[in-house]
């Protein structure tokens, strides 16, 4: 797993403990594309989030674009690179979204954890 992060401990701690982050995707004309709101874990010193609905999503597709974004959660707003991660990370990234979801319907958690799902988990840096 890669821990680069440069994240305060303070902004992984509020955003690992938000319920849902809201992301808007870089458009190659540097505007900001609509805020989607979406799931977000914590694993190590590293933030992540998937699509649910997989690579066909309309966000995840808008994050191809420049892999930049801004996000908010847990009251901070950060300009994000958006990069894949790394295929060994997503066990630990299910688990995370195991525990941190799982009061909620386990359709809902299979989705989240599914081969589709997990192949868009990206990995978000603050710039």
């Amino acid at each position: 797993m890669t821990t680069t992060s440069t994240w305060t401990s303070q902004e992984l701690a509020a955003i690992g403990n938000a319920e849902e982050l809201d992301i808007a995707s870089l458009r190659r004309s540097g505007e900001l594309g609509s805020r989607r709101t979406i799931w977000v874990v914590r694993v190590g010193d590293d933030i992540y989030i998937r699509s649910v609905n997989g690579p066909g999503s309309d966000w995840y597709r808008g994050t191809r674009a420049r892999q930049e974004g801004r996000i908010q959660a847990g009251g901070i707003e950060k300009d994000v690179t958006i990069t894949d991660a790394a295929d060994d990370v997503n066990d630990a990234v299910d688990s995370a979204y195991r525990t941190k979801y799982g009061h909620y319907a386990a359709s809902i958690i299979k989705a989240i954890t599914s081969p589709e799902a997990s192949s868009t988990t990206m990995r978000l840096e603050p710039r």
